[in-house]
C-alpha cells in the first residue's frame, strides 16, 4: 500500500526501515532507512533471549532452571500469560511463552531470574548489543514496553537475528512455533508468515502505537537463508505484505551488496512516532490491531516441522509467493501446537531463579533449607578458581534459591501432578499441604491495555 512507504513525520515525507541481509554471507540485498533509530516494541524480546541464551551457553543455568514470577512481573501491562506471584516457569517454557505470546511478565521474570533485577538484565542486554557490534540499540527493559529511551534500528535487528541463528543453531525452532497449548488454552503466533509465505521459519513480531508493527522475519529457500527487517508498518497485514515482497525480490538476487556491518550510521535523535498511522480509530489504544483478521485455515493442520509443504499446493517450486498482498490476505494456518506447563521440571531438584533484591510483596517464594545444612542460596556461576567472580564478570550473578529436600514445608513449593510425556499439569494457585490435587491453570484475564506483540 502507499501508505506503507510513506508518512508524515514532523512534516516531512520519511519511508520506513527495511532491511534484506543473506544470513551466510552477511551481505545486504535491499535496504531503506536501515540506521534509522525506531522503537523496538517487542522485538526487543529477542535481545532478552540472546542474553538468556547466552547465559545457558555459559553453563550460568539450564533451560530445566525454574524461574520464579515476581510481584512486578505479574502486574506488567499486556500481552502477558497472567500468572500469580510464587508462579513457577522453566526457562524453556518461558522461552516458548515469550516467543509466541509475546508474554511481558515472562519477559520480567526472565529478566528477574538471570539478571537479578530489570536494570541489571538490561546492563547485560546492552553489553551483549554493544558486543554484536548493533550501534543504534539502547535497552531499558526485556519486553518493549514504551520506553522513549530505548531505541534501535533494521540494521542493529538483522545483526541481532543473524547472531541468533549461528551463535545458538540449536535453539532455531524457537522462533518458528505457530502455536503452544498450556491446559486447554491455545495461543497462536502473531508472526502472519508463518504457514502462509513460502520458507517461513522465524523470528518475532513487535507493536506499539509510538512504533508501528515492526518484524524480524527469516526464510528458507533451497538451503539459503534470508532475515527480513520491516519497522513501522501502519498494520500488521501491511507489515506482513512488506516482508513477503522483500523475501521474493531477496529469493530473486544473488548478493554483491555491501557487508551488514559496512552501513554507516544516519538515525540520529529521537524515532518519529507512528501513532497517527498505526493507531487508528479502527483500533483504539493500538492493541486490538496485532492480530491479523485470519478466519478459516488454508490446512486442516500444519506441524511446526511441515509448514513448507502447504506451499506446494500454492506456490510451484521456483517460483515466488505471488505476491506481499496476496500471501497477507490468505486465513491463518492451524498449527499443532507445542505443548508447555507452568511449575518445574518433572524430577528436578535443583535451584530456582528469583530476583537478587525483592521489590515487590508478597516476597518470592523461597524454599526453606533443609535439615542438613545444605546452603541456604547457590549462583549459578561455576566455582570462582573457574569463572571470574560477580562484580568482575560481563554480566551479574544469578540469584537462586535453595532446593527443597523431601519433607520441607509443603507450601513451600507449588505442587503439581505429571501430565502427558511426563509434564507437570499447569497450576495457577500455590495449593496447600492439604489440597488433595492441583487444578488446572486459569490465568487472571488481562486488563484492556495497549498490547505489545
Amino acid at each position: 500500500m502507499a501508505a506503507l512507504c510513506c508518512l508524515l513525520a514532523g512534516g516531512t515525507a520519511q519511508a520506513t526501515p527495511s532491511l534484506v541481509v543473506d544470513v551466510s554471507s552477511g551481505e545486504v540485498l535491499s535496504q531503506e532507512q536501515a540506521t534509522q533509530t525506531w522503537y523496538p516494541a517487542s522485538i526487543t524480546k529477542l535481545m532478552t533471549v540472546y542474553v538468556a541464551l547466552k547465559a545457558v551457553q555459559e553453563g550460568r543455568l539450564t533451560l530445566e532452571t525454574p524461574l520464579a514470577v515476581s510481584g512486578r512481573a505479574a502486574h506488567q501491562a499486556p500481552s502477558r500469560m497472567g500468572f500469580r506471584p510464587g508462579t513457577e516457569v522453566t526457562l524453556d517454557n518461558a522461552l516458548k511463552m515469550l516467543m509466541v505470546k509475546s508474554a511481558n511478565d515472562i519477559a520480567v521474570t526472565i529478566a528477574e531470574g538471570i539478571g537479578g533485577s530489570v536494570d541489571g538484565f538490561a546492563d547485560a542486554m546492552n553489553r551483549q548489543s554493544a558486543n554484536l557490534g548493533m550501534q543504534e540499540s539502547h535497552w531499558f527493559n526485556p519486553n518493549g514496553l514504551p520506553d522513549k529511551r530505548q531505541v534501535t534500528s533494521a540494521r542493529d535487528m538483522a545483526v541481532l537475528a543473524r547472531a541468533l541463528l549461528r551463535e545458538f543453531p540449536a535453539h532455531k525452532e524457537l522462533f518458528g512455533i505457530g502455536a503452544l497449548q498450556l491446559g486447554n488454552r491455545v495461543i497462536h503466533t502473531h508472526n502472519g508468515l508463518l504457514g502462509r509465505y513460502p520458507g517461513a521459519d522465524g523470528m518475532k513480531t513487535g507493536f506499539t502505537c509510538a512504533a508501528g508493527f515492526n518484524v524480524v522475519a527469516t526464510a528458507t529457500r533451497g538451503g539459503r537463508s534470508l532475515i527480513t527487517v520491516v519497522l513501522g508498518a501502519p498494520s500488521a497485514r501491511d507489515r506482513t505484505a512488506k516482508a513477503a515482497n522483500l523475501f521474493d525480490k531477496g529469493f530473486n538476487g544473488w548478493g554483491g551488496g555491501a557487508p551488514l556491518g559496512s552501513l554507516s550510521a544516519s538515525g540520529t535523535g529521537e524515532p518519529p512516532d507512528m501513532r497517527g498511522s498505526a493507531c487508528t480509530r479502527h483500533a483504539r489504544g493500538g492493541w486490538a490491531s496485532e492480530v491479523e483478521n485470519f478466519e478459516i485455515p488454508i490446512s486442516p493442520s500444519i506441524s511446526n516441522r511441515d509448514r513448507g509443504s502447504v506451499w506446494e499446493v500454492f506456490t510451484p517450486p521456483g517460483r515466488t509467493s505471488g505476491g506481499g498482498q496476496a500471501v497477507a490476505a490468505l486465513s491463518r494456518p492451524q498449527f499443532t501446537p507445542v505443548e508447555v506447563y507452568i511449575g518445574r521440571a518433572p524430577g528436578w531438584s535443583g535451584p530456582v531463579a528469583v530476583p537478587q533484591k525483592p521489590v515487590d510483596k508478597p516476597a518470592v517464594l523461597e524454599p526453606e533449607v533443609p535439615a542438613s545444612g545444605a546452603a541456604a542460596a547457590a549462583t549459578a556461576y561455576a566455582p570462582n578458581s573457574t569463572l571470574p567472580k560477580a562484580d568482575a564478570s560481563a554480566d551479574a550473578p544469578i540469584a537462586l534459591s535453595g532446593a527443597i529436600a523431601a519433607g520441607a514445608a509443603a507450601d513451600a513449593v507449588p505442587k503439581a501432578k505429571p501430565g502427558k510425556h511426563g509434564r507437570v499439569a499447569a497450576v495457577a494457585k500455590i495449593p496447600s499441604a492439604n489440597a488433595a490435587k492441583p487444578k488446572a491453570a486459569k490465568p487472571k484475564a488481562a486488563q484492556l491495555k495497549p498490547e505489545v506483540q
